[in-house]
Formats: structure tokens, C-alpha cells, sequence
């Protein structure tokens, strides 16, 4: 299956998306279709039988019936262009706004009066109305009449027959001005959240037989050399192999804190270098960095819509309609049934047409979670859809892995005993030179503790026991490094410890020596991170652990964590994740990061996966990415979560509320026009004002 990507540039009508995403759907050998309203962007997947200039030629077609002025062009790539057409001011748009109102004024000034007084509103409302009576009989054509034109141009040309001639005018007079600053909102919203997404590097500084040359990051391939000058922005991720520096990782983290970075260190595209110069070999192609991946993301995620979402845009599908024929049985039937004024009755079904738009909500609710999302990408957490967003105000399970989620998934010494008047420094000694050979973690720790150089020199008849430890001569003396299976085999009395973690004895010469205690670290503040997550309402936390039963219960309970299940291999986590999603009344949520944790990660209602130091495959099967592998951050998550649901939820109840009442008003004859044309457009404007708040976090 192929997929076509297309911008369609001025595009300003929520209500033209929606249909244009529709038609699209339906043309032959179109599988899905969506339309980002935000970013402007149609994503089409196709058939493989289909050729896509067939389908982009239809697209254009339909494009063109019901908007005429929008241009439709290829996705150009490099640019990932959030168009550039954001705050120009629509200048045409204000001039026939000012030409229309001094033609409005001039019939009220000179007292006009008969044919005069018909011809200057005519001509006020060929003005600033045309354009709209033309793009509704357009999409009467092209067998799309249910929209805010169609309602617009009924109900002022029903007022010039009627003989309200000034409320003909002013209703498109007013509507254009509102259109003005909906569209002035609407870009607003679209420049704050693609500023967001403004951290694609522009260029790198390729360096190549000696030469640097500028060149677009695509051009860059996987071992090229590149450098990096202070203040510029990491094109690609790669390795330092010249300079130090300190890098700003806001943009991919989210934290405000600089890092530091030298020779031989990893660094991801989208950092920005503070001072240092830096020459870098790269390590990925541009496609596949970091900073393209947070892109494509954030920009896939309008593609899976939230369930409000889809409610709004089916609702809007079938409440114009519903609308129109209200309309109608309002002016029709009292004055034919029951002999009431037709004027009078007539004048109310055109203010009910006016009031009816569903623009408030078509295009709020969108931005509302495309906003949320935005903000989270800016604090590191990358939601791949609106529904995952709402998901997160439904979840009362979280499970957690143990490794590198709760815990580094580095060891490290926390713990030396001694004993026979040895120093602690002594037996740590013994250990690194006993382990001089190894390259298993836990003998990797003993070296790293020691830290000093190791005189291999001392060291004769090395030999490793498997799964029990190393036997070694030191300086002429026999020593033993290993568990307590070791000591046993070979006559050793040991003082056994109960600390936390894996248990190293040391022998020398028959005799216990010293115990090395070598614990994988706690994340920092991981215990208030657990804490806060179940301050938020979630009712249980689980963790699941590959590693030995003790140990998890351990540091279960040094975290807080309700239940812990050790001992597990990949396929019991995904069993026993199945019998807590039977168990639990909402979403469960699995929060994890290594490659045997994509199964699960894919299962679970809503995946979670640390995604700075994660597998690629936990990343892939998750719909949130942490930056951070903070899990703290999952309560950041459903705050955001939160806040949007909350906003969307206040612009559906006010956008409808507002409608309703104005509605029955004009139904009885309370409310005139003028109402109706603020129960339409004012109220789209503050709720897409009130939408950009989601981007505050």
C-alpha cells in the first residue's frame, strides 16, 4: 500500500476539510484518507492497483469544485513546510469589508428611501456577500450543499425577499468580519504549535576532502563527518570524536537543565550546541534520526482522532441537514396551517439558518488536541494520536517493567563487608584484581568501584567456574570471587547477607574475607514519581520483573509499587498482563523499555515506552514516548490530558449551549440576526482562543 502526501496551501475552512476528506475517501482505490485542518496536510493510502497521479489529479479535482483558491501541491519533505502563508493578513478581505460598510452606513445618512435605498445594499451586499453565494451554489453543484455558505446565502437572500435588506447586508458584513478574525485566530493556533515543531535543522556542515560544505541534513549519510559550530542545531544523531560541549536538549526532553558531552559520547539530532565546535560522525541517516522521527510522530498523531473527535465530525455531518429542514418546517408551517404572517415566520427560519453552523466545533475540538499534543512534545512526552491523549484520562492500572523503568538497569557497588582485620578497601582490591578477566556486569562493577589500575602482574592460574564465580591467585595467596555455591564447593563457612541485590563473597586462603553488595540503582525520585501518579486517581500500580522474585518484591516495596510478579520470562509478562486487563474496569497502561517488552508495550491498552536510551522496537509497538525515561513524566501525561479534555469538553458544552439558546430564541421570534450572526462566529472565535490554552502546560 502506497501512501500519498499533499499540502493543500489556504486552506482556512474547517467545514471544506471535512468534506474534501470525505470525498477523498470515496475515490476509487482510496483505503483511508485524513486531513490535518491544523497542519494543512492530506495523508492518502492507496491501493497497490491504483497509480497515485490518478488519485492526486482527483484530489485536485475536488479541491478545485468546492475550494477553488487552495493550491495543492507535493509534501515537501525538507521543509516538513508549516506554511508560510500563517500571519499574512487577508488584505482583499478587509477592503471589501470596509467598501461593504460605508455602502451600509449611506442609505441610514442620506435617509434613503424605495428603489435607492434597494440598489446601495444590493450593492453592499454584492460586496462582501458574492463570493459566498458562489461558493454555495458551487457546492450545491458538486452535490455538497450542507454547509455554513449554503445557510449563509439562503438566509441573507431570504432577508432581501423578505425586504430586511439591512439585515441581509449585515449578517454577511458581519460574518466576513468574524471569518477575518477566525481566521486570524486559527492561524495564531497553527504558527503556536508549529513553532513547537520548528526544530528540524535547516542545514549541515558536511566536511569532505578537507572541505566543509553546507548541505541539506539529507545529504548527509551514515559514517560522513559533520561539524558543529556553538549555537547551531544538531542535524544528525551521531558520536562526538572531536570537542566538548554543553547541548540544550529542551527541544527532544523537554528539561531545561544543559547536558554535557565529550569525545566518544552520543549525542541526537535536534540538541543545541552551546559553545563548543565539535566534529561528529554520523550514525543514522536523516530519515531515521531522532529529530525526524519526533516530528513524524507529533505530525501522525492528528491522524488517529480522538473519539470526541469523531463524534463532532459525524455530529456535523448530520446536524446541518437536520438544521435546514427545522429551518424550513419553521417558516412553512405556521403560515400555511395556521395562517400566521409568512414574513414574520420566514425572518425566524432565516435567523435559525444563521445560528445553525457547526463551525465552533469543527474547528476547536481539532485544535484543542492537537494543541495538547504539541505541548506535550515541548515537555518530552510524544503522544501518537488524539486518542491516546483522551486515553489517559481513563486509565485506574498502571504496570511497570523494573529494569530501566523503576530501576538504570546500571549496577553498581552499594555495599562492602569485611572481615579478619581486613580493610574494606582491601577486599574491593582482592575482588577487582579477582575479576581483572571478566567482562559480566556484575565483575565490571567491582573494576568500576575500585577505579585505580590493575597489575595484571599479581595475578596467576586465573580460571572462571561457570555460573558460580572466578578462582584465582593473588600475589601467591588463593583467592575466591563468586556466590555462595562457590564458597560451599570449596569448604568456605560464610556470614550470609540479607542486603538488597547480588550477594559476592570473597575467600582467601580457606577463610571468609569481605561480602561486595551490587545493586542496580534506583531512578532518581522514582519512589515521589509513583506517588504523584497515584495522587492522580490510578488505583493500581503493578510491576512485572524478569529479575529475581526477591529483589522485585524488594524494590516494590521501597517504591511503593501494590503488586510485583519476579521470575518472569517475555511470555509470562504478556499472560499475566492479560489476566490484569481482564481484572481491570478502565484502560490499563504498560509502561516499559527493552526489546522484550514490545509484546507487551502492543497489548496493552495504552503503551508507554521510555523512549531516550529505549529499543527501537519498544518505541515502535508504544503510543507515548517518554524522551526522558523519566516516569514521572507519565503524570505530566495525564495532567495534559486532562487539561485538554477539560478544554474541549468546555468548548462543546458552551459552542452547543450558546447555539440551543439563540436557537429557541429565533424560533420564537426573540432573537434577530444580529444575535444569531454572534451566536455563529463569536462563539467560534472564543473557542478556538480558548483552544490555544492546551499549548499552556
Amino acid at each position: 500500500m502506497e501512501e500519498i502526501v499533499l499540502e493543500l496551501k489556504g486552506l482556512d475552512c474547517a467545514g471544506c476539510a471535512a468534506k474534501i476528506e470525505n470525498l477523498t475517501k470515496n475515490i476509487n482505490g482510496v483505503d483511508s484518507a485524513n486531513l490535518d485542518f491544523v497542519s494543512r496536510v492530506l495523508k492518502v493510502k492507496i491501493e497497490d492497483k491504483v497509480t497515485p497521479e490518478v488519485v492526486t489529479n482527483e484530489i485536485k479535482d475536488i479541491v478545485k469544485k468546492l475550494e477553488p483558491d487552495v493550491i495543492v501541491s507535493q509534501r515537501d519533505e525538507q521543509s516538513h513546510s508549516h506554511d508560510h502563508d500563517h500571519g499574512n493578513v487577508d488584505r482583499k478581505g478587509i477592503i471589501k469589508i470596509i467598501i461593504a460598510g460605508v455602502l451600509f452606513i449611506i442609505p441610514w445618512l442620506l435617509k434613503l428611501e424605495g428603489m435607492p435605498r434597494l440598489a446601495v445594499y444590493m450593492a453592499a451586499y454584492l460586496v462582501v456577500g458574492l463570493d459566498i453565494v458562489i461558493r454555495a451554489v458551487r457546492n450545491v453543484l458538486a452535490g455538497q450543499p450542507f454547509d455554513e455558505y449554503f445557510l449563509m446565502a439562503i438566509a441573507t437572500i431570504g432577508a432581501f425577499i423578505i425586504g430586511e435588506y439591512p439585515e441581509g447586508v449585515a449578517v454577511m458584513l458581519f460574518y466576513q468580519v468574524g471569518e477575518l478574525f477566525q481566521g486570524m485566530a486559527v492561524n495564531h493556533s497553527r504558527k503556536s504549535i508549529s513553532s513547537l515543531l520548528d526544530i528540524r535543522p535547516d542545514y549541515a556542515n558536511l566536511e569532505k576532502d578537507g572541505e566543509v560544505r553546507i548541505v541539506v541534513p539529507k545529504e548527509v549519510h551514515i559514517g560522513d563527518h559533520i561539524i558543529i559550530k556553538p549555537g547551531e542545531k544538531v542535524p544528525l544523531d551521531g558520536i562526538i570524536i572531536k570537542g566538548s560541549s554543553s547541548f540544550d536538549t529542551s527541544n527532544i526532553t523537554g528539561e531545561s537543565l544543559p547536558k554535557t558531552a565529550g569525545e566518544g559520547d552520543r549525542i541526537l539530532s535536534g540538541f543545541v550546541n552551546n559553545e563548543g565546535l565539535l566534529k561528529v560522525q554520523v550514525e543514522k541517516e536523516f530519515g531515521e534520526s531522532t529529530i525526524s522521527k519526533i516530528l513524524d510522530l507529533v505530525e501522525n498523531a492528528s491522524s488517529k482522532k480522538a473519539p470526541t473527535e469523531n463524534f463532532i465530525t459525524k455530529f456535523a455531518r448530520y446536524y446541518t441537514p437536520v438544521v435546514v429542514f427545522t429551518a424550513l418546517a419553521i417558516g412553512l408551517i405556521p403560515p400555511l396551517f395556521f395562517g400566521l404572517d409568512i414574513r414574520d415566520w420566514a425572518y425566524r427560519a432565516f435567523v435559525f439558518l444563521v445560528i445553525s453552523c457547526p463551525c465552533a466545533l469543527v474547528i476547536s475540538i481539532p485544535l484543542g488536541f492537537f494543541g495538547g499534543i504539541g505541548g506535550a512534545s515541548k515537555k518530552g512526552i510524544l503522544i501518537k494520536g488524539g486518542n491516546y491523549l483522551e486515553g489517559l484520562n481513563d486509565i485506574d492500572t498502571i504496570v511497570v517493567d523494573k529494569t530501566g523503568t523503576i530501576t538504570k538497569g546500571t549496577f553498581k557497588v552499594t555495599k562492602i563487608d569485611s572481615y579478619g582485620g581486613l580493610s574494606e578497601g582491601d577486599v574491593l582490591e582482592l575482588a577487582a584484581h579477582g575479576e581483572a578477566y571478566s567482562n559480566h556486569p556484575i565483575g565490571v562493577s567491582i573494576m568500576e568501584a575500585y577505579g585505580k589500575e590493575i597489575d595484571k602482574d599479581r595475578i596467576r592460574n586465573y580460571m572462571e567456574v561457570p555460573g558460580k564465580g572466578v578462582k584465582v591467585e593473588i600475589d601467591g595467596e588463593k583467592i575466591l570471587v563468586g556466590n555462595k555455591q562457590l564458597c560451599i564447593d570449596n569448604g568456605i563457612d560464610i556470614k550470609e547477607s540479607q542486603t538488597l541485590g547480588t550477594v559476592v563473597y570473597i575467600g582467601k586462603d580457606n577463610a571468609h574475607i569481605g561480602t561486595i553488595i551490587v545493586s542496580d540503582e534506583l531512578k532518581d525520585n522514582v519512589a515521589k514519581d509513583i506517588e504523584n501518579i497515584k495522587s492522580l486517581g490510578i488505583n493500581r500500580t503493578i510491576m512485572l520483573s524478569g529479575d529475581n522474585n526477591h529483589i522485585a518484591k524488594n524494590v516494590g516495596e521501597l517504591v511503593k509499587i501494590d503488586e510485583v510478579y519476579g521470575d518472569l520470562l517475555p511470555q509470562d509478562k504478556v499472560e499475566i498482563f492479560e489476566q490484569i486487563m481482564e481484572e481491570s474496569k478502565g484502560k490499563v497502561a504498560f509502561v516499559g523499555d527493552g526489546v522484550n517488552d514490545a509484546p507487551v508495550l502492543a497489548r496493552a491498552d495504552i503503551g508507554i515506552a521510555m523512549g531516550g536510551l529505549g529499543s527501537d522496537a519498544a518505541i515502535e509497538a508504544s503510543d507515548i514516548v517518554i524522551m526522558t525515561d523519566e516516569i514521572g513524566k507519565i503524570a505530566t501525561g495525564i495532567k495534559i490530558a486532562r487539561n485538554t479534555k477539560k478544554i474541549v469538553t468546555q468548548n462543546i458544552v458552551f459552542a452547543l449551549g450558546v447555539k440551543l439558546i439563540v436557537l429557541a430564541l429565533g424560533a420564537f421570534g426573540v432573537a434577530t440576526m444580529w444575535e444569531a450572526v454572534f451566536a455563529d462566529v463569536g462563539v467560534s472565535i472564543i473557542a478556538i482562543l480558548n483552544s490555544i490554552r492546551a499549548l499552556r502546560i
